[in-house]
C-alpha cells in the first residue's frame, strides 16, 4: 500500500533502482538528490506515465523519470512555457488584447491573439515583444498551477471570450477534449497557471518552475489564423517562435530555418517558373507551368513504367459520383468534413467530387466474378481527388484541395497477405530511392479510439501483419497510436531530406472492412466464395506533395534526369549560333533536353541566369569549339569550366548520367 503519509517515500527510477526521499518531496527534490547537473537540466517529470511539474509532490512507490531540457519532451515544455511568456508580454504591451491558444508545435510554438481596434502585428513588432519577454524572464516569475471549477474558470476569464469558449466546450462535451486544445485543458478540469498577479493562463501543463529557466528563444514570424481553423470565425493574429535548451541549439535551429526558407518550394516554384496558385481559381488549387509540367510528367512516366514492370493493371475513374458510393464505403459518415459540398443533379441526386479513389477501384473489382487465379489483383491510377481543407491549413503544394494520387489498390487472398505486404514495401522504398531519397523510417498507425469500423480482432490481425512487414524492411518502426484510417491501420514511409526534416510520403493501409461493406468475393480453389483483403497504397502520397518535397530536398537543383532543361547551349557570338543549334540537335537526338540561349546578351550574363535557374549544364561555344566540334562545359556547382570537351564525349557522358539518375554534383563526388 502507498505510504505517502509516512516519514519517507520510495520511488522507482527508469534503471530499476529506488530512491528514498522525505515525505512531501517533489520531483525537483529527486533531481537535486541525483546530482547538480540533473537538478540544473530537469524541467519536468514523468510520474506513473503522466508528465507533471517538478514541484509536484511524489507518492510512495511511484515510477519516476526526470525530463531534461534537451530531450524532445523537455523542449516541448520549454516551448510551451515560453508561449505563456509571449502571451504575458503581448498583454502588457497591448492592453485590451484577447489571447486564444498557444501550444508547442514541432520545432517551436505559437500564440493567437485578437488585438484591440483590429490592429495587426508586423514583423517589426517582434523585437519589442522579445524585449518584453526577456524582462519577464528576468523577473523569475513562478509558474503556479491551480485547479478550478467550471464556474470559477468562466469567472476568471470573464473578459477573454476565447478562453471561455474552451471552458464551455469542456463542460458541454462531458469531459471530451478537442485534440487541438489538448495543451489548454484536461478532461473535466479547468487548470490554470499563474505567473503574476496580472497574468494567468488556461493550461494543463506541465511548465518549468519559473520564467528564469527560459531564455534561449526567438520569435520568427507573424501570420493570420482563423479561430479554430474555421474561416467563418474571427481571424486572429498569430506569432510563431521557437525555444531551446541552449544558445548553441537555438543558433543551429535558426540556421536550419534560414536554409529551409531558401528551399521553400513556394518561392522556388515562382523563381523557376514551375507552378502557381491563381486567385481566380481558388485556394489550394495549383496550376503547373510548362517546366513544372515537364518535371511532373517525367515523375509520372517513371512511376508508370515501374508499375507496369511490377504487374499493375492501369485503370481510370471519374472525378464525381453519386452519394450512394460514399454512403456504402462509409466516407460520408467518417470523412464528411474533408469532402466538398454536394451538387444536386438529375432529379435531386446528390453528386460529390471524389476525395478518395478506393471505392471506384472496388467497383472495378466487383464488376464481375473473380477467381483466386487473378489474385493478387493490383489496380493503379493517377487519380485526381478533391478534399476540402480549411483555408488556414492550405500550404503550397504540400496541403492542397485538389491533388493527384498515384493510387494503387491490391486485392489478395488472406494467405498471400504477408508476402504481398513485404513485396509492396520493398517496391515503394526502391522507387523512392530512385528519386534520391535514402534516409527512411516507418510509422505504424493503429486503430483510432473513436473513429473506426470493424472488430478489435480484425484490427489486431491487420496491425500485426503490417508490423511484421515493416520489421522485415530493417528500418526503424515507430508506433503512432490511434493514427489509422477509419477502416484500417497503416504504415507510412517517413523520409528525411537534405537538411534533416522528416516528410511523410508513401502510405500502405490494410483494410478488412471495405471488402465487407461492398461484399467483395473471389472463387477459391475449393470452388467456394472467399473474401479478399484490400491494401490501399499511395507511393508519392500525392504528385503535388512529392513534387514539393523533391523541390525542397534539391533546393531547386533537380538531378539531371528530372531537370526540365538538362543543358543550355550559349553561343559567344551570333555567328556561333548555327553550331550551337547543332550541339542542341545532337543532344536531342540522344533523347536529352537541350535549348539554345542566343547571343543577345553578354555570355557572362547568360551564365549567371542559367546558374540562377539551377540548370545542370551550361555549354559555351566559341571559335575553337566550332572548329574542333567541342563544347565548354560549365557544370552546376563546379569551381571552374571544363574546356574543349569533344561534343560526342559530352553527349555520351550526359546520357550515362541521366540513365544513372545522377547529377553533376554526384558525378564530381565519385
Amino acid at each position: 500500500m502507498p505510504r505517502d503519509d509516512a516519514g519517507a517515500v520510495s520511488v522507482r527510477l527508469p534503471d530499476g533502482s529506488r530512491r528514498t526521499l522525505p515525505a512531501g518531496a517533489t520531483a525537483a527534490d529527486l533531481a537535486t538528490s541525483l546530482g547538480p547537473e540533473l537538478a540544473r537540466d530537469a524541467v519536468a517529470a514523468e510520474v506513473d506515465g503522466e508528465l507533471v511539474d517538478l514541484g509536484r509532490p511524489l507518492v510512495d512507490g511511484a515510477q519516476v523519470r526526470l525530463v531534461v531540457a534537451g530531450s524532445e519532451e523537455g523542449r516541448e515544455v520549454l516551448r510551451h512555457s515560453t508561449a505563456h511568456v509571449l502571451a504575458q508580454a503581448v498583454l502588457r504591451l497591448y492592453p485590451g488584447a484577447r489571447y486564444a491558444i498557444g501550444p508547442p508545435i514541432e520545432d517551436g510554438f505559437y500564440y493567437d491573439f485578437e488585438l484591440p481596434g483590429g490592429r495587426h502585428f508586423s514583423d517589426d513588432d517582434l523585437p519589442r515583444i522579445e524585449a518584453e519577454m526577456r524582462s519577464i524572464i528576468g523577473e523569475a516569475q513562478p509558474f503556479v498551477r491551480e485547479e478550478r471549477s467550471i464556474d470559477e474558470g468562466l469567472a476568471l476569464f470573464a473578459d477573454q471570450p476565447f478562453k471561455r469558449e474552451i471552458i464551455e466546450q469542456v463542460a458541454e462535451a462531458a469531459g471530451r477534449v478537442d485534440p487541438e486544445l489538448a495543451h489548454e485543458v484536461a478532461a473535466g478540469t479547468v487548470t490554470t497557471y499563474r505567473n503574476s498577479e496580472t497574468f494567468v493562463d488556461l493550461c494543463r501543463g506541465p511548465h518549468v518552475p519559473s520564467t528564469d529557466r527560459l531564455g534561449h528563444f526567438a520569435l520568427t514570424r507573424v501570420a493570420g489564423a482563423y479561430w479554430r481553423g474555421d474561416e467563418r470565425r474571427p481571424q486572429l493574429q498569430r506569432i510563431y517562435g521557437t525555444a531551446f535548451e541552449s544558445a548553441e541549439a537555438l543558433a543551429e535551429h535558426l540556421r536550419r530555418l534560414e536554409e529551409a526558407e531558401r528551399r521553400d518550394h513556394r518561392r522556388l516554384g515562382a523563381e523557376l517558373d514551375l507552378f502557381s496558385f491563381p486567385e481566380e481559381i481558388g485556394s489550394g488549387l495549383a496550376v503547373f507551368h510548362p517546366k513544372g509540367g515537364l518535371v511532373r510528367r517525367i515523375m509520372e512516366d517513371y512511376a508508370r513504367q515501374r508499375h507496369v514492370d511490377a504487374g499493375y493493371a492501369f485503370v481510370n475513374t471519374p472525378h464525381v459520383t453519386k452519394s450512394d458510393l460514399f454512403e456504402t464505403s462509409g466516407h460520408l459518415e467518417w470523412f464528411a468534413e474533408g469532402i466538398f459540398p454536394p451538387m444536386e443533379l438529375d432529379g435531386q441526386h446528390r453528386y460529390y467530387l471524389k476525395p478518395m479513389n478506393c471505392p471506384f477501384h472496388i467497383l472495378i473489382y466487383a464488376s464481375r466474378q473473380r477467381s483466386y487465379r487473378e489474385l493478387p489483383l493490383r489496380l493503379f491510377e493517377f487519380g485526381t481527388v478533391y478534399r476540402y481543407e480549411k483555408s488556414g491549413v492550405v500550404h503550397g503544394l504540400t496541403r492542397v484541395r485538389g491533388m493527384t494520387q498515384d493510387d494503387a489498390h491490391i486485392f489478395c487472398a488472406r494467405a498471400d497477405l504477408a508476402d504481398e505486404l513485404r513485396s509492396l514495401l520493398a517496391f515503394v522504398l526502391d522507387v523512392l530511392r530512385d528519386f534520391g531519397l535514402e534516409d527512411f523510417h516507418l510509422e505504424l498507425s493503429t486503430r483510432p479510439p473513436d473513429k473506426a469500423v470493424g472488430s478489435h480482432e480484425e484490427w489486431e490481425e491487420a496491425t500485426e501483419a503490417l508490423r511484421a512487414a515493416g520489421e522485415a524492411m530493417g528500418l526503424e518502426l515507430v508506433l503512432d497510436e490511434g493514427g489509422g484510417a477509419f477502416y484500417g491501420p497503416k504504415i507510412s514511409v517517413q523520409a528525411r531530406d537534405a537538411i534533416g526534416r522528416s516528410w511523410q510520403l508513401s502510405t500502405v493501409q490494410l483494410d478488412f472492412q471495405l471488402p465487407q461493406r461492398f461484399d467483395l468475393a473471389y472463387v477459391g480453389p475449393d470452388n467456394a466464395r472467399h473474401r479478399p483483403v484490400m491494401i490501399h497504397r499511395a507511393l508519392f502520397g500525392s504528385v503535388e506533395r512529392f513534387f514539393a518535397v523533391l523541390l525542397e530536398h534539391y533546393a531547386g537543383a533537380f538531378p539531371t534526369w528530372l531537370a526540365p532543361v538538362q543543358a543550355r547551349v550559349l553561343p559567344v557570338r551570333d555567328d556561333h549560333g548555327p553550331y550551337a543549334a547543332e550541339v542542341a540537335s545532337a543532344l536531342a537526338a540522344a533523347g536529352l533536353r537541350a535549348e539554345v540561349d542566343p547571343a543577345s546578351e553578354p555570355v557572362g550574363a547568360r551564365i549567371r541566369r542559367g546558374r540562377l535557374e539551377r540548370l545542370p549544364y551550361l555549354l559555351v561555344v566559341g571559335d575553337d569549339d566550332v572548329a574542333g566540334k567541342t563544347v565548354g562545359v560549365n557544370a552546376r556547382g563546379a569551381a571552374a569550366p571544363e574546356r574543349d570537351v569533344p561534343l560526342a564525349t559530352f553527349v555520351e557522358r550526359l546520357a550515362e548520367e541521366v540513365a544513372a539518375k545522377s547529377s553533376p554534383e554526384a558525378v564530381r563526388r565519385r
